[in-house]
């Protein structure tokens, strides 16, 4: 009745260390720009033979101990990357919605619901996939077959995990 929220909304989380970690220059425009030489129409994301999802939404972050209220970089249309779930040390767990592989900068473009929302999709069919395979995310991830086989799954059930033009 009073329009206070029940739960927090938590912006950000603690993250993982995990077998990858999404860097600003993996989807920031002007990074990929400097490493790819180009600016033109043809500038992409970098892509990631792990894929399973996409996102497409700026690097936004909100007040900083710099004093910055509001920072924003524009970024490419991202890939979502399996080994950004999957920990370093610990075998049989994912991680999903912000606490994957992003660093502070990355994660302000993969903590969006419907980013979070994808990272969340692959979570869960990657942990169907090892339970019928009787193995881990990790062996999954390594295991070229494997991995192919939970990216069709993801594609028939509608996922996409490439993009397959500029979103509008």
């Amino acid at each position: 009745a009073d329009g206070l929220a029940k739960y927090p909304y938590v912006r950000e989380s603690r993250r993982i260390q995990a077998v990858f970690t999404v860097l600003e220059e993996h989807v920031g425009r002007e990074q990929r720009a400097q490493v790819s030489g180009t600016s033109g129409t043809d500038l992409q994301a970098a892509t990631f033979a792990d894929a399973v999802g996409v996102g497409s939404y700026a690097i936004d972050l909100h007040p900083s101990t710099g004093g910055d209220n509001y920072i924003d970089f524009a970024t490419l249309p991202f890939q979502i990357p399996l080994g950004a779930l999957i920990p370093q040390r610990v075998e049989n767990l994912l991680a999903a919605c912000k606490n994957i592989g992003v660093t502070h900068v990355t994660g302000g473009c993969y903590r969006l619901h419907p980013v979070e929302w994808g990272i969340g999709e692959a979570a869960g069919c990657t942990v169907v996939r090892c339970l019928q395979q009787r193995t881990t995310p990790r062996a999954i991830r390594d295991t070229p077959a494997l991995l192919t086989e939970l990216q069709r799954d993801l594609e028939r059930q509608g996922v996409e995990i490439a993009w397959r033009g500029a979103p509008a």
